[in-house]
């Protein structure tokens, strides 16, 4: 490799020099290339392997690479969903010394895809209506913390499965911008135009190549960012005002941006001068609420939606069978007896069909439909086989690598089931026995 290539990397890895960084993004040989899905883009971009994971790597300028990368430094500091990044590459030359373009380097999301690649043969007027709404949401996140983004699109975002909605990643941040005094009203709208425009371009470039439902309206669609963004954004930040017999409504005010997934960290009341009023604004909004509270229970790193269902069932197990135990104490026990014999119960082969969370989500939703058709509680240990052999064995895989498993299983491991999953069998000292049979 002919001159100096520089590489600014916030991490050490040294498979980044194995890759053929001498030639152009396009001639790169097939064994170095991960075929998966992708978005629209003005750069030339290309998904590689890199060690155990996949990168998505982007030529484009210096200046554009190293802003874009630490932007997405911010971002990530920020807490807020992106991709993440891993390098920025220039000084780039051929065998001839011909100089060649920079390229910023990303880590892959796993069991991501792009807008494109959500649907198999035609998109459906509910799944564009949810792609959009979480791209709202993202929206709405992104400018809370004074995040500009200029390019706001279906094509610039990600997409992972969360409990029956999606989660929206940001990929592309070059035309963004951070401003620490927030965002005027103007950059947001101007933010929210860009945003409907696009998404209208984009799915009448779907409808015009017969990729959507024949009852899909794109306008329709591209506008409902706009009444899901400015509904969001007046619960998360907007004031209100009741009187002092009404202060259950403070309460009311929290517990509706909790189950939006949103916590409060500062909330400012204020009485009028008659001091019969209250007047309440959140100040300062984080996401995540659901999130936090099962990786602070149980270590598990789940979305939003994936998170409040699976507290959902540690809450359900806790109210059945340990109702005045410790929560942490509880949250180990359905960890260790529900969730985990679960995962393992999935056959390796179809471990990247979806991630785990995901997969514990759909099965009881699976369990749920059982139970309805059936008229009576279903069997955890029914429900999963009947999952694997129905629904998951003829899903696609959403994930990447598929890497070997790192746990180390010496004993069989009794499992509680969810809800009304199992009959506990009683004896004279001790408060169940609940096994998961697959």
């Amino acid at each position: 490799m002919s001159g100096t290539l520089s590489i600014t990397s916030a991490m050490t890895d040294p498979a980044l020099l194995d890759l053929p960084w001498d030639l152009p993004l396009e001639a790169w040989p097939s064994e170095h290339i991960a075929a998966l899905p992708k978005g629209i883009s003005r750069h030339l971009v290309r998904f590689a392997h890199l060690g155990g994971h996949v990168v998505a790597i982007k030529e484009t300028t210096a200046e554009m690479a190293k802003g874009e990368y630490e932007m997405l430094r911010t971002l990530q500091r920020l807490e807020i969903p992106c991709v993440e990044p891993v390098a920025v590459i220039t000084n780039r030359t051929d065998a001839d010394g011909e100089a060649l373009a920079p390229v910023l380097v990303t880590r892959h999301l796993r069991f991501s895809l792009p807008y494109r690649a959500l649907f198999s043969q035609t998109l459906r007027p509910d799944t564009a209506t949810r792609l959009v709404d979480a791209l709202a949401v993202l929206l709405v996140r992104l400018h809370i913390i004074g995040f500009f983004w200029g390019d706001v699109s279906l094509s610039n975002t990600l997409f992972r499965r969360d409990a029956g909605a999606f989660a929206a990643y940001l990929v592309d941040a070059e035309t963004g911008k951070l401003y620490e005094g927030g965002l005027s009203n103007g950059q947001r709208e101007n933010d929210l135009e860009i945003a409907r425009v696009n998404i209208a371009g984009e799915l009448l470039d779907l409808e015009a190549g017969g990729r959507v439902a024949d009852e899909l309206d794109p306008v329709r669609i591209s506008n409902g960012i706009v009444d899901a963004y400015r509904n969001l954004w007046r619960e998360l930040t907007g004031s209100e005002s009741f009187g002092m017999a009404e202060r259950w409504r403070i309460n009311e005010r929290v517990n509706r941006l909790n189950d939006l997934g949103f916590d409060i960290e500062e909330l400012a009341i204020r009485t009028d001068e008659s001091g019969t009023t209250l007047r309440i604004q959140p100040k300062v909004v984080d996401a995540g609420h659901h999130q936090r509270r099962l990786l602070r229970l149980t270590g598990l790193d789940a979305g939003e939606n994936q998170a409040r269902r699976l507290l959902n069932d540690l809450d359900s197990y806790r109210a059945a069978y340990r109702k005045d135990a410790d929560e942490e104490m509880v949250a180990h026990e359905w960890l260790m007896r529900v969730f985990e014999p679960v995962v393992r119960a999935v056959p390796p082969e179809l471990r990247g069909k979806l991630e785990p969370a995901e997969i514990f989500h759909q099965l009881l939703e699976h369990r749920w439909y059982m139970a309805q058709t059936s008229g009576h509680d279903i069997p955890l240990a029914e429900a999963l086989t009947s999952y694997i052999n129905d629904v998951l064995r003829h899903r696609r895989d959403e994930a990447t690598v598929i890497g070997p498993p790192t746990e180390a299983i010496t004993t069989a491991m009794p499992a509680v089931a969810p809800d009304t999953a199992a009959v506990p069998v009683h004896h004279p000292d001790d408060e169940g026995d609940w096994r998961l049979k697959v």
